[in-house]
């Protein structure tokens, strides 16, 4: 027969019942937030390099409020795709290039426009850590409602690529069909040069390229040798330093928001105090993967700085209607113009 609970059993369990219900509360407050970050370039690259680091420290700060999860090569979204995705919190965090981010806010591409064709580094961070930066963050904060966690990251300078056509001037790229990063400035400068855009998102580059979908591509080294694209036909380089390509850090606004303003804050320290640091790595990695390529026989061939020069002379007369097709405010245009004394 079975046992009767007597009076006092049953006021033990009366006792116990509300007290289950805190203690599942406090087990599921303490499960810790989730933040993927979706990156489209392999592992060796800096870009990933340089998340993987933050992430890592995030983690550290947050003391168990928060796991990371890095997904690398596109697997989860490509750059083009991704800005979307993080506004819509498919992924809480990104660094998408500042290329893709022009359909939400097309001034976010100043650094692809000709005043800085052969520029240096130095030229493009003027305006990127200055004014017009701090104004392109403002405004992907406020139409994206997301977070820009603070300067650009670097990729690197952006130049031209072949497979089977030598590159040896300019000239060369005439009536080739070149791959783009998207950007309505990149394919401008495609045409500049005679040639034919074709945007392609990166995780696509590899076979479409070997496929002879196009002959050549806009990209860095650093980009080309981390997708060792030399398996896929690389073969000639051409390079002019015709644009930096830049990465701006974004986070989902409503993860964010639960993050706290103590956290908060000691992420935005993190990007800022490591950002020289990130900025070096990706230098380094692109002269590495120069002699990288050339070891896997790749042709390089330096238009002089001469050269460069005269380009962008003959590319300037054109910036006001180039800036127009993408968009871009005038007085951004200005603003930029008088931060790197051009």
């Amino acid at each position: 027969m079975p046992k009767m609970l007597t009076r006092r059993a049953l006021g033990a369990v009366a006792l116990s019942a509300p007290l289950a219900a805190p203690f599942v509360s406090r087990a599921e407050a303490a499960a810790p937030l989730l933040l993927r970050c979706s990156l489209e370039s392999d592992p060796s690259h800096p870009r990933n390099i340089a998340l993987r680091g933050l992430l890592a420290e995030i983690e550290k700060a947050a003391e168990g409020r928060v796991k990371t999860r890095l997904f690398e090569s596109g697997v989860l979204y490509p750059d083009l795709h991704v800005v979307k995705a993080v506004v819509q919190g498919q992924v809480e965090m990104a660094c998408p290039g500042t290329w893709t981010i022009t359909g939400f806010v097309p001034d976010a591409d100043f650094s692809e426009l000709p005043a800085f064709y052969g520029r240096t580094i130095a030229d493009v961070h003027k305006a990127t850590d200055g004014v017009a930066g701090t104004f392109i963050n403002a405004e992907v904060t406020r139409k994206l409602k997301v977070q820009v966690l603070g300067g650009w990251l670097d990729l690197g300078f952006n130049n031209w690529y072949s497979t089977h056509k030598k590159l040896t001037s300019l000239e060369s790229l005439r009536d080739m069909k070149l791959r783009s990063p998207g950007g309505v400035l990149n394919s401008w400068r495609i045409r500049f040069m005679g040639g034919i855009p074709v945007v392609t998102p990166w995780p696509e580059v590899p076979l479409a390229m070997s496929q002879g979908n196009f002959d050549g591509l806009i990209t860095s080294n650093e980009s080309a040798n981390s997708s060792k694209l030399f398996d896929s036909g690389l073969r000639y380089s051409l390079q002019d330093d015709q644009a930096m390509a830049l990465y701006v850090p974004i986070m989902n606004g409503s993860f964010w928001a639960k993050l706290g303003p103590k956290l908060q804050q000691t992420i935005l320290h993190l990007w800022h105090e490591h950002l020289p640091a990130y900025r070096a790595l990706a230098a380094a990695s692109q002269q590495k993967a120069r002699s990288a390529l050339a070891g896997h026989g790749v042709a390089f061939v330096d238009v002089s700085q001469a050269e460069r020069d005269a380009v962008r002379a003959k590319m300037m007369p054109l910036q006001a209607k180039a800036a127009a097709s993408a968009h871009m405010s005038p007085a951004l245009v200005k603003r930029v113009m008088t931060e790197i004394g051009a």
